[in-house]
């Protein structure tokens, strides 16, 4: 059966006649007829019999009516659970992100779309590429944050929307009984270094070789705890994100910068469809109203 015409017929019974449901409606009395007669052969039975001062609905009708009236209300009751959607009053938004955004940048958005949205759902997945976009494609999360070293393209996606969510320096990290500042990579050529992922070894590795010369790696970690441990104890010496380090400051470690080092890049990736997306929208401009610089200004400088 037609819903529609079912709803049309619901009017007609709280109405009581043809010409009260076409007043309800704003429709013309012969409409609501014919709309009539054709949920009668859909039912192959008459709903009402007529009468000279409106309708009567017959056991038939009766029957219908119970069940126009719950569709009425699963109707009403979605759109609810739409309008609800639409403003923000409820709703899911996943995202991933890697280790030092989920410490720092993430939490910060998430407090601020809280605030602007306390009825919304907000769920972290830390991951790094490609898992991040291995969630993202499946399904499992809705939002991706990424970065890029300086030199390298970002992760280009087919069928996602890449929007740049601004830069994070990189910073040379040393045990704090190193005497004097660092002016040069050059100057650490006969040092021991601690490396990290793949794509920030990648980093390391060319930045060296742009000051001339190979880094001698004898550790690696994708923890910056531990790189920052292992540099305290005069273990080697680091390249770290300033988001990392300020998700972390190991009190016996120094922080510089050196002009050569040129920041990160971070980006965030969905699907092109999850624009229409209020609570992916919602996020999304959560994530890009906190410049990195916002996610760690609370946080302890790291000691120059």
């Amino acid at each position: 059966m037609d819903p529609h015409r079912l709803l049309v017929f619901r009017e007609i019974a709280r109405a009581g006649s043809i010409g009260g449901a076409a007043r309800a409606l704003g429709w013309t009395q012969p409409a609501v007829s014919q709309h009539l007669r054709a949920l009668e052969r859909q039912a192959g039975l008459p709903l009402v019999v007529r009468r000279p001062r409106g309708v009567r609905l017959t056991e038939a009708g009766e029957v219908l009516l119970r069940h126009a009236d719950a569709i009425a209300t699963r109707l009403h009751a979605a759109s609810d659970d739409l309008a609800a959607l639409a403003e923000l009053r409820s709703g899911t938004v996943r995202l991933a992100a890697f280790p030092s955004a989920s410490a720092t940048l993430v939490p910060a958005a998430i407090e601020l779309l809280a605030a602007r949205h306390p009825d919304l759902d907000v769920r972290l997945r830390e991951a790094e590429p490609p898992e991040a976009f291995d969630l993202l494609r499946s399904g499992a999360v809705d939002v991706v944050l990424a970065f890029a070293h300086a030199g390298a393209p970002p992760p280009d996606e087919p069928g996602l929307t890449r929007l740049p969510l601004g830069t994070d320096p990189v910073r040379l990290v040393l045990p704090r009984t190193r005497p004097g500042p660092v002016a040069d990579l050059a100057e650490l050529a006969t040092e021991r270094w601690i490396a990290g992922c793949e794509r920030c070894t990648a980093y390391l590795v060319q930045a060296c070789a742009d000051a001339g010369f190979v880094p001698d790696v004898r550790h690696g970690t994708d923890d910056y705890v531990v790189a920052q441990a292992l540099v305290a104890r005069g273990l080697g010496v680091a390249l770290l994100p300033q988001l990392a380090l300020a998700a972390f400051h190991h009190p016996d470690v120094v922080v510089q910068d050196v002009p050569t080092l040129r920041p990160r890049t971070l980006h965030l990736f969905h699907y092109r469809e999850a624009d229409q997306i209020p609570a992916v929208r919602a996020a999304v401009r959560a994530l890009r109203d906190l410049q990195p610089g916002a996610a760690t200004a609370s946080a302890p400088s790291p000691a120059q």
